[in-house]
């Protein structure tokens, strides 16, 4: 038997891969299927089942492709309702892959079809469970991702999610491996360990809602700080259940080159968002007008779901050379599949045609330090969470993922500072302002970690409850 965990650290998404004798199993698949294709050709095992642990919100599955692609069948827990052909396990079924044994258990709470996946070896032990959004490390799945209206609520979906791990989880041994489906990182939890396997027992003294003393304080302690969830959650919901446009289609539709004037064109006719996948450190020096930074290395496709309404939103792409393929690939993995093309050569070639260029105004933690005064205006749109445990003192706590509810506060005449912790997340907000017509303010490279270490900036963590822009 082989276990082999296959971590995604720009998602925190944890997939597995399954092996006894001949036959595999996958659990939650990642969108592009390709990489699990050529692992059992490799092995030269036959997949026997594609096991999903529920309809994953925060990213689309690779079932549909991989079963297409394979034969194999995908099975859910008790209560799924996908709109395509799948298994709806019973709970407590058991299915059989070479030597092993996977046994539903059906985890309601995160979901109402959640289900753990608990791996039986060759021998008859009961070794590891793949729990999904139901168990996390250090946390267990936010209960308010799956509300009906009228029907249930997020206090009843914790009192499930409670009686779940209480009745299905905990009574099993210390010593299974969790092997959950997120990590640190993900918004499907909110207090995630850095570690992607660990033991139950040592879940059992570490994780904090694990060791509530009742039904009553787990559901007050699961619910308390829980932010308003993105917006992509509920369309990636809607794929996973009904189904998408194969992977393939998708990247060959997003891998086509457009000349400068076939990409302007486009903008003009689509109404496409122009998406700039640069570095922010090359970016601001010149764009394409009214580009969106969201740069590849960093939390790519969480920030585009966040930051993005619609997953039908079409979409082109500006980006280094070579890297295409692989924004096309980040973006499907959450919903975003209308890519219209990407512009051939880059921003350089639009730059060389003589079209017109944009730039931002970014500046050095040490130039802030001597442009500094007390009359400053500071917007800080790192998490509330990071701005309430140290800040500049009097800055303004305007979290990134919220933007388009503060943004019509600012004042076009009154000059601002914006950063976050390093420049990443600060460029994609500066970048958003001034396609908004905001010119008023200037960006700090290297964010609150490099204006730490000047010596004027003065630092709170006083919160004031009241303050608003």
């Amino acid at each position: 038997m082989k276990v082999e965990q296959i971590y995604t650290g720009c998602l925190a998404q944890g997939a597995y891969y399954i092996v006894s004798e001949n036959e595999a199993a996958i659990i939650d698949p990642l969108r592009e299927v390709k990489p699990y294709l050529d692992r059992l050709e490799k092995d030269k095992v036959k997949l026997k089942y594609i096991f999903e642990t529920h309809f994953h919100a925060d990213f689309v599955s690779g079932h549909l492709d991989l079963s297409k692609k394979t034969g194999a069948p995908i099975v859910y827990g008790p209560t799924a309702k996908p709109e395509f052909d799948a298994i709806i396990a019973e709970d407590h079924q058991i299915f059989e892959i070479g030597k092993i044994k996977i046994k539903v258990l059906h985890t309601p709470g995160h979901t109402l079809e959640s289900s753990t996946y608990l791996l039986i070896d060759e021998n008859g032990n009961e070794t590891a469970i793949f729990s999904g959004d139901t168990l996390f490390l250090g946390d267990v799945g936010r209960p308010d991702l799956a509300q009906k209206a009228g029907e249930i609520d997020e206090k009843d979906l914790a009192g499930m999610l409670y009686d779940s791990l209480m009745n299905k989880i905990m009574p099993l041994d210390d010593s299974v491996t969790v092997y959950p489906a997120h990590g640190a990182g993900s918004a499907c939890g909110k207090n995630m360990q850095k570690e992607t396997v660990d033991t139950l027992g040592n879940q059992k003294r570490t994780n904090y809602a694990l060791n509530q003393p009742n039904r009553e304080s787990f559901i007050n302690e699961v619910l308390d700080g829980l932010t308003a969830p993105p917006k992509y959650f509920g369309m990636n919901v809607a794929m996973n259940k009904g189904g998408y446009e194969s992977f393939d289609q998708v990247l060959k539709k997003g891998k086509h080159p457009l000349s400068v004037e076939e990409f302007e064109t486009a903008a003009e006719e689509t109404g496409a968002l122009i998406l700039d996948t640069r570095n922010a450190a090359i970016f601001h020096k010149g764009f394409v007008p009214n580009s969106i930074n969201i740069g590849i290395k960093g939390d790519f496709a969480p920030w585009v779901g966040a930051m993005i309404v619609d997953v039908q939103q079409p979409i082109l792409l500006v980006s280094d050379w070579g890297t295409e393929e692989e924004v096309i690939t980040r973006l499907s993995r959450v919903g975003f599949d209308n890519v219209l093309g990407f512009l051939d050569g880059g921003f350089e070639a639009w730059k060389n045609s003589g079209k017109e260029t944009d730039e931002i105004r970014r500046i050095t933690a040490e130039e802030f330090n001597l442009e500094f005064s007390d009359n400053a205006k500071v917007v800080d749109v790192r998490k509330e969470a990071e701005y309430e445990a140290e800040h500049i003192n009097d800055a303004y706590s305007k979290p990134l993922a919220y933007i388009n509810d503060w943004v019509n506060n600012l004042d076009h005449s009154e000059h601002f500072y914006i950063h976050c912790a390093g420049g990443y997340r600060s460029m994609i907000a500066a970048s958003i302002l001034q396609s908004r017509g905001y010119r008023n303010f200037t960006e700090i490279d290297g964010g609150f970690n490099a204006i730490k270490k000047t010596d004027k900036i003065p630092l709170s963590n006083f919160v004031c409850q009241s303050k608003t822009l």
